[in-house]
Parts: structure tokens; C-alpha cells; sequence
């Protein structure tokens, strides 16, 4: 999308006075300004509109787990059926709350273009938007998209609020095993309380073990994902773990789920590293990183001294690793880490974006007009 400032002199004054031209429409500075803000406003009172959705599920949720855990340790022997049940019930407000999650990012981006590339930009002079800002903006107001995928959502939920229900769900049914028709005091007699029908308590007891263990690998396998504009995000949110046991969980996930499902790749960041040792420190990049690296020529203005510069695109669970190859090489090198807005060719993505397609066929439906 284009911008033209033109200048247009007002009939009875020889000033002149910006003008925001954009497809046909010719806007001055105070129209546009109150356009932007009625649009934000609106931005923000759907966002809120969905967060409060999200939370009338998580309460659903909630509510429900305690009605069962005191319906459970009543009177009833065979009521450990009901946590069983209730397992399925929490699991479908999980599904509904993801994909309500998935609307709230949506328009929470809108929200936080404005804020980071409107607002913001007019408390740090001179007036820096970032080029291409109105532009994703129109592609989310022309061709509406989810930010993040419905396993992300689902990772994002469950480590709020719902991994812990189905954990207090889990020891529940055990414990209520352990003490109903009877107290068992070995494995065997547990199994047998654990049986249901023609289900044995074996089968019963390892059903329980999977979906739990499937819960929390989707939890912790997304955990490092940080493609949520609508939430403040710590570097590993909750979960204080190591980037390599991170990075290494997320590309088991995504050869083992179905290709509509798999992980989206986060926002990359931009390594340059000023050193002395150009050759040892790419080599530990390119051994233990996996990432290539590029080397510019430079020279330190102080000195004088000729400086190599490295350019690496890093995934950001692979921060610290790369901090540690490069202090090993050298401890001298100058890091800088820069969070990337987009990078496009070879395996990062196509070099023509989606936003550019999205006008262009708005401007052929303009023109057929």
C-alpha cells in the first residue's frame, strides 16, 4: 500500500496543509487521525468482546471440574466413571476456548499494529513507523487471517489453565480409585477398581497416561512460540527450560502431527556479531546451530583495525546457545540481537508477500469497477 502527502492550499489562506491521499480518498491530517482513533476503539472493544468469551469458557471449565470432584467423593463407588467423562467435557471447552483464543489474536494484532506503529511512534521523534505497517494492516482488514495456528492456541490454553484441570482431574481419579469400593493396598487391586465394564483396569490406566502425556507434550512443544500479539509473553512463558530441549521438542512436533496442524515458525532474529575470529565462531554456529552464516568486511572506526562482521538468522529459543558458541570462541565479540519483522527467500518463506497479492487484487476489483 502507498501513501502520497500532497499539499493543498485552503481557499481563503495562502498555507498549505497536508493531505493523505489514498485510493481516491483525500484526507487531512485531523480526519485521518480521528479515523485511526475510531478505528482503534473499535479494535479494542472487539478484543475485549472475545477475552471475555475466553473467559466464560475457562469458567465453564472450572465450574465443571468442581461439580464433578464433589460428585465424585460423595457416597457414589462407581463415580470415578464420572471424572473419566468429565476428561472429554473439559477437553471439548479446551477446543472451543482455542479457537475463540485464535479470533481474540486476531484482532488483538490489529490492536497492537496501531499501537506499536501509530501511537507509539508519535512519543519517540521523529515520527518512525515502520514501512510496511499500514500495509499488514490493510492485508488484515482485506483478507482476515489467524495469527497462530489452532496447536498453538491449544499449547497457549493449556499452559494458562487447562493442564492444570486435567492434572487435578488425573490425581482425583487415582486417589478415588485408592480409597473406593475400598482401600487398595497393591497394584493389582487398583487396576481392578480401575476397570470399566469390558475394559480392563490396564487399558483403562494407560488411556489416562496417554492423553495426559499427550497434554503436556503439546504444552511444552509449544511453549517457545511467541507468534501471540495479544499476550505479554516471558522468554519461555512458564516453563523454565533450555532452548535446545525447546527447539528439539518443537521439531519432533512437527513431523509427528498432521501437516494442517504443524508448529508455526516464530518471528526469527537478526544476529550480527563483530569479531576478530570470524572463522572459529561461524564454525560453532554452523556445527551446533545448524544456521548459515554470512561474513561482511568491516572496519572499527576507533581503531582503525579491519573487523569481520556475521550475519545469522537464528530461531529465538536458539538465543542463549548462540551467546555461548560465540563467548567460547571468542569472548571479545560484539553481539547484537535484533528481533526481525520478516525474512523471505530460500527456507524462510516466499519472497513475494501476501500482503501485495491482497492489494493487487483489490486493485484489479477497484478497477473492474
Amino acid at each position: 500500500m502507498s501513501t502520497e502527502a500532497q499539499t493543498n492550499p485552503p481557499p481563503d489562506s495562502e498555507e498549505t496543509e497536508n493531505v493523505w491521499t489514498f485510493r481516491g480518498y483525500r484526507m487531512r491530517p485531523g480526519e485521518f487521525n480521528t479515523a485511526m482513533v475510531h478505528l482503534y476503539r473499535g479494535e479494542i472493544t472487539r478484543s475485549n468482546v472475545w477475552r471475555t468469551r475466553l473467559d466464560s469458557t475457562t469458567n465453564w471449565a472450572v465450574v465443571t471440574t468442581g461439580a464433578i470432584l464433589t460428585f465424585a467423593f460423595g457416597s457414589v463407588n462407581n463415580s470415578h466413571v464420572v471424572i473419566l467423562l468429565s476428561f472429554l467435557l473439559v477437553g471439548l471447552f479446551l477446543m472451543i476456548e482455542a479457537r475463540r483464543y485464535r479470533y481474540y489474536e486476531l484482532w488483538a494484532l490489529r490492536v497492537r499494529l496501531m499501537e506499536t506503529d501509530f501511537f507509539a511512534a508519535m512519543f519517540g521523534p521523529p515520527f518512525s513507523p515502520h514501512q510496511e505497517w499500514a500495509a499488514r494492516l490493510a492485508e488484515s482488514l482485506l483478507t482476515p487471517q489467524f495469527p497462530i495456528t489452532h496447536l498453538e492456541a491449544l499449547g497457549r490454553r493449556l499452559r494458562r489453565n487447562y493442564l492444570w484441570l486435567f492434572l487435578i482431574l488425573g490425581i482425583a481419579w487415582a486417589v478415588k480409585l485408592m480409597l473406593h469400593p475400598s482401600p487398595a493396598y497393591s497394584w493389582q487391586s487398583f487396576l481392578n477398581h480401575a476397570t470399566i465394564g469390558f475394559f480392563s483396569g490396564g487399558i483403562v490406566v494407560l488411556s489416562i497416561a496417554i492423553f495426559l502425556g499427550v497434554m503436556i507434550f503439546i504444552s511444552v512443544s509449544t511453549s517457545g512460540l511467541q507468534d501471540s500479539p495479544g499476550e505479554v509473553l516471558a522468554h519461555h512463558e512458564v516453563l523454565n527450560l533450555s532452548s535446545e530441549f525447546l527447539q528439539n521438542l518443537a521439531s519432533v512436533a512437527s513431523h509427528m502431527l498432521p501437516e494442517e496442524m504443524a508448529l508455526v515458525r516464530r518471528r526469527e532474529q537478526l544476529i550480527i556479531i563483530i569479531t576478530d575470529k570470524p572463522k572459529p565462531v561461524s564454525e560453532q554456529l554452523l556445527a551446533y546451530l545448524n544456521r548459515g552464516v554470512t561474513a561482511l568486511e568491516g572496519m572499527g572506526m576507533y581503531t582503525g583495525e579491519p573487523r569481520s562482521v556475521l550475519l545469522c538468522v537464528i530461531d529465538p529459543s536458539q538465543t542463549s546457545h548462540l551467546k555461548s558458541l560465540v563467548y567460547a570462541a571468542d569472548e571479545h565479540a560484539f553481539v547484537l540481537v535484533n528481533l526481525t519483522e520478516e525474512v523471505l527467500g530460500s527456507t524462510f518463506g516466499e519472497l513475494q508477500p501476501r500482503w501485495r497479492e491482497a492489494l493487487s487484487r483489490a486493485k484489479r476489483d477497484r478497477t473492474k469497477e
